[in-house]
């Protein structure tokens, strides 16, 4: 069974980093696209980063300069650097994964982690 497990997060001060992980546990994975999204209060999901399997990341436009994504394809591993942090940057952040299963490349998700950046 495929699982993503996000670790970090929590009330950051303005200005602050914190850095996100996730990892995907599963029996011979085969990973595409690795990302984070988020979601605030009242506000539909949006993509943060997201990153190929050969290491070409895109961002948002709101979080480029000081988010830094990356994964270790070794160990099913995707980390967000998030630097310089804004109370706009306050949401429930998620892992996602695109894996194959023998119909094609599925969607997983982590759990959610909420950064807090208080104002």
């Amino acid at each position: 069974q495929v699982q993503l497990v996000e670790s970090g997060g929590g009330l950051v001060q303005a200005g602050g980093s914190v850095r996100l992980s996730c990892a995907a546990s599963g029996r011979e994975l085969i990973i595409n696209k690795m990302g984070w999204y988020r979601q605030a209060p009242g506000k539909q999901r949006e993509l943060v980063a997201s990153i190929t399997r050969g290491a070409v990341a895109n961002y948002v436009d709101s979080v480029k300069g000081r988010f830094t994504i990356s994964r270790d394809n070794t160990k099913n591993t995707v980390d967000l650097q998030m630097n310089n942090l804004r109370p706009e940057d306050t949401a429930v952040y998620y892992c996602n994964a695109e894996i194959y299963e023998s119909r094609g490349f599925r969607a997983y998700w982590g759990q959610g982690t909420q950064v807090t950046v208080p104002s």
